[in-house]
């Protein structure tokens, strides 16, 4: 991954804290959840596969930079436009911590119905505690007391989730408690290299994501979580705070504040455009859905605390494969303002103080689909969002306003890279 924009030349910001670089070692230890199968020791290459599990596992994996790396030399690299030392990624040791129970989970018969066996509950229970106390155990040496989960894209393995959230964590400034969700994407069966069988294995595992989402949100001392989810991957993590947002606003509450979500930011999205928007406006658009126990449909929806940050590029070339595939009018990572109606444009600009949208230009690589870690200055506005809290325009931010929610990377900064 390139340095980002940010962090180059004479103005860069510091890399790392003093907090942040004290008694840390190069490598990267990153906490995951998973529902991929185990991978067989006939082929033990990644300690997952991308066949689906029923059971959702979790634990610690390490991500360690080029050979035998100092900290000071990788931050002094990780600096440079042009880098003179060679920080080839590796997968270090992976350590599975705990196991849930299977779903669906058992059930047993009583006199007025089913109830839930009591050793799956009890294993829940086990399994959540040790989850919950890993991190928190994290939170302990993390400088800011947040936790930072990222949900990857279709044909990912275990170690591309691993490398490409080491690398967001690095040049976060390692302030943050990382994590990873790795769902069973990056198979082989079916038609169109695995895209039909990943985009049904991404429904599966939404529930397990949910399950994850509501455990890190609860643990005591998460002060708050952003999400961030690329290609496919935004489809599972939408769909799952779709489900999370109802659950929040039948308690009398919103995702902010029941789940402590601050960031929501989705990267090349391959989601139908309508069936994001239904999914992310679910609320809204059901007035007679009960709040706190009552429906109550002139509820003055508070100011969302919560930012949506949507990053799009008209260039990515694996999203018009995925239109082509899916005979969508539309995929929501390849949006522009001029592809919208004068409806659209209306109803984005009502959601203007919570939403941004992106645009991006000139994306690097052929395909242009991973522009978030290939592009300095996209990495460096995704770094401005989540470590600094910066505003689109503000100052150290510096898009360029198109209407507002849209805005653009700078084409002329994006040129500079």
């Amino acid at each position: 991954m390139p340095a980002p924009t940010v962090y180059v030349g004479p103005q860069g910001k510091p890399l790392l804290a003093a907090a942040a670089a004290a008694d840390q070692k190069a490598a990267i230890d990153l906490l995951y959840v998973t529902d991929r199968a185990p991978g067989t020791e006939a082929a033990k290459t990644l300690p997952y596969s991308a066949e689906r599990s029923h059971s959702m596992a979790f634990g610690t994996v390490t991500v360690e930079f080029g050979e035998g790396v100092p900290l000071d030399t990788l931050v002094a690299q990780s600096t440079l436009s042009k880098r003179t030392v060679p920080l080839d990624l590796k997968l270090g040791p992976t350590t599975e911590l705990g196991r849930f129970p299977p779903i669906p989970y058992g059930v047993e018969p009583v006199p007025t119905g089913l109830v839930r066996a009591p050793a799956a509950i009890e294993a829940h229970e086990r399994a959540a505690a040790m989850l919950q106390r890993e991190v928190a155990r994290r939170l302990g040496a993390a400088p800011r007391k947040e936790v930072v989960l990222f949900v990857h894209g279709y044909a990912n393995t275990f170690q591309d989730a691993t490398f490409t959230m080491g690398e967001l964590c690095h040049f976060l400034g390692r302030e943050f408690v990382c994590a990873i969700f790795t769902w069973p994407a990056g198979g082989s069966r079916g038609l169109f290299f695995g895209y039909n069988v990943d985009r049904e294995s991404g429904e599966f595992a939404v529930h397990h994501l949910k399950q994850a989402v509501r455990l890190i949100a609860d643990t005591p001392g998460v002060e708050k979580l952003h999400l961030l989810a690329h290609s496919r991957g935004t489809d599972v993590l939408v769909t799952a705070l779709r489900e999370l947002e109802i659950e929040a606003y039948m308690g009398g509450l919103f995702l902010d504040s029941r789940f402590k979500v601050r960031n929501i930011v989705l990267m090349s999205p391959d989601l139908d455009l309508d069936v994001g928007v239904a999914k992310l406006f679910s609320i809204e658009s059901d007035p007679t859905l009960p709040f706190g126990g009552t429906p109550n449909p002139r509820l003055v929806l508070p100011a969302p605390k919560l930012r949506l940050t949507v990053y799009m590029s008209e260039g990515d070339k694996a999203l018009g494969v995925s239109e082509w595939l899916m005979g969508s009018l539309r995929r929501m990572g390849r949006v522009d303002q001029a592809s919208l109606s004068k409806e659209q444009i209306a109803k984005s600009r009502a959601i203007s103080g919570f939403a941004t949208f992106v645009q991006v230009t000139n994306t690097a690589g052929f395909i242009g689909h991973s522009y978030f870690v290939s592009d300095p200055a996209v990495s460096a506005d995704l770094v401005s969002l989540v470590r600094y809290g910066l505003e689109p325009g503000e100052p150290g931010r510096p898009l360029e306003e198109i209407s507002r929610p849209f805005w653009r990377i700078s084409p002329a900064r994006a040129a500079s890279n």
